[in-house]
């Protein structure tokens, strides 16, 4: 069977790039994961891997083309496959031509950030869904945020590859689906759910279907277990064979559980109760991956707590952190935001006090660089950042979540406001885009919205600090008379990268950030 591989979405918005090389040619033989191509985009020189193994029957594209990303690269033939094309399908079978050429298979594209796969949370859509073009059609979790994925054509969805609950492959088939106005009548055979058992001139989307629904048949053929990179690390780390190991999810998809059953030699060992174990557990995996034994609960940690658990040992073990407290008299920006807060509601903005915070750390920021910089893995470089993206910590639904405000130097407060409402609001959902998640320079942890008065917060790596919040609170202070007065304070805690700041330098520049806090007019003179 001949199948077209799609180039796969590169990231940061690149919709198109130059083939710089071809590191194959037409009758080569391919294997899965081997360099095809080179491409070079508008950020950097990327090379494309194959997905199957099989031969190179046409490259589409001559070196020095521009190639379309979603766009079909290179044809190849698979492995194991007959040299049957679509395309020659004689006219007498017209049921199999038409669903050919209506139905195809949703390409679920490159996430960004090095992401090869993903959770589905939950299906938008149902088979024999009509659907349009940009529609939401599922909600998958990865370790960085929750994304939905929207349909690239109008159609009528035929069939959905995975259940909820299932890991999804980057650069497999997502859905199956038949293109707006036309109909394709399937053919009886194809609802056999064995690569075998489809007729020879069935389309190259049906097969992929049935080869899909077998899937559990193809790993046990080629000796691959199914189950994500942290299960095969866990098996690594405990020289268990993953290929030996039951899996109880589906389709028999191996899960942490499993492996440390198989470990503990507590695997079923006859058919029916390995079979009754397959049941039950993938019952309780699709819906929650939650066991329960006596009065306890036991719950993987995964998506965006995941990758925060990575991140924040990552921190602690390779950045020395040292913390630096104050405390700030915000009485006159409180008097000050509360004068323009309704002015600027009615103009649809929401004045809080997070703009007048964010904004002061920038302007801070113009006389101490060093606080938006970043330093190399070994500690010999140190690289200054000309904007000043300012991360927002977010106690998101799925997690803890740092948009960030891209060019705050350029930005007024009331640009700022705006740019924070439409970052907490999508971030409190969890559909905050990646590219607002990544590029942050500096953060701020406002722990104060929940109470808290002072913390030690652990740095967004690579930023070199991050500043805590605490809650305002109304406490006596003397006055300049020596008289006792009423005033709204707020202690905050820095955290810093002792290796590249010194307790000198985050004083200095809290002082400064203090300042521009206590007395607006010193900010609003500052500003450019």
């Amino acid at each position: 069977m001949k199948k077209d591989f799609i180039l796969p979405d590169i990231g940061e918005g690149i919709v198109e790039c130059e083939i710089v090389d071809w590191l194959v040619a037409e009758g080569d033989t391919i294997t899965e994961d081997q360099p095809v191509c080179d491409v070079m985009t508008d950020k950097a020189l990327v090379q494309i891997p194959a997905v199957h193994n099989g031969v190179v029957s046409k490259l589409y594209y001559a070196k020095g083309d521009i190639a379309k990303v979603h766009a079909p690269l290179f044809e190849m033939q698979l492995a194991g496959t007959d040299n049957t094309e679509v395309a020659a399908t004689p006219v007498a079978d017209t049921q199999a031509v038409a669903a050919s050429s209506v139905s195809e298979d949703f390409i679920l594209p490159d996430i960004g950030e090095g992401i090869v796969e993903c959770e589905i949370v939950d299906w938008l859509v149902s088979e024999g869904d009509d659907i349009v073009e940009d529609q939401p059609v599922c909600d998958v979790m990865t370790d960085k945020a929750l994304v939905q994925i929207p349909a690239k054509y109008s159609g009528k969805v035929t069939r959905l590859y995975y259940a909820k609950g299932d890991i999804a492959k980057v650069h497999a088939p997502l859905f199956a689906m038949q293109h707006g106005g036309l109909t394709a009548a399937a053919p009886t055979a194809a609802a056999s759910t064995t690569p075998t058992a489809a007729p020879a001139k069935a389309s190259c989307a049906l097969q992929q279907s049935s080869a899909k629904a077998s899937a559990s048949t193809i790993i046990s053929n080629n000796g691959k277990a199914l189950a994500s990179p942290a299960v095969r690390r866990l098996a690594r780390e405990l020289s268990i064979d993953i290929s030996k190991v039951p899996g109880s999810g589906e389709k028999g998809r191996v899960y942490k559980d499993d492996v440390r059953a198989f470990a503990d030699g507590k695997v079923a060992t006859t058919a029916g109760a390995a079979t009754t174990a397959n049941a039950v557990t993938t019952a309780s995996a699709t819906a929650a991956a939650v066991t329960s034994a006596g009065g306890s609960r036991t719950e993987p940690i995964k998506g965006i707590k995941a990758a925060m658990a990575r991140q924040m040992v990552e921190s602690v073990s390779t950045i020395p952190h040292f913390t630096y407290c104050e405390e700030i008299d915000l009485t006159e920006l409180i008097a000050l935001r509360a004068s323009l807060k309704d002015q600027y509601a009615k103009q649809g903005v929401k004045l809080t006090m997070m703009p007048f915070f964010i904004k002061a750390l920038s302007l801070a920021i113009n006389q101490y660089p060093i606080m938006n910089a970043k330093v190399n893995a070994d500690c010999t470089e140190l690289t200054y950042f000309d904007d000043h993206n300012i991360g927002i910590a977010v106690d998101s639904k799925i997690g803890l979540l740092v948009p960030n405000i891209k060019g705050c130097q350029h930005k007024s407060i009331i640009d700022i406001a705006n740019d924070l409402t439409r970052l907490t609001e999508q971030a409190r959902e969890g559909r905050v885009s990646p590219a607002d998640l990544k590029g942050g320079t500096i953060s701020i942890s406002n722990i104060g919205a929940l109470g808290g008065t002072v913390a030690t917060p652990i740095i967004n790596k690579p930023e070199l600090a991050i500043v805590a919040l605490g809650k305002v609170q109304t406490l006596p202070r003397f006055n300049s008379k020596g008289d006792v007065e009423a005033r709204q304070l707020m202690q905050i805690s820095w955290s810093g990268d002792h290796r590249v700041i010194d307790g000198g330098t985050i004083a200095r520049f809290t002082n400064l950030w203090k300042q521009y806090l206590e007395q607006p007019s010193a900010m609003l003179v500052a500003m450019r």
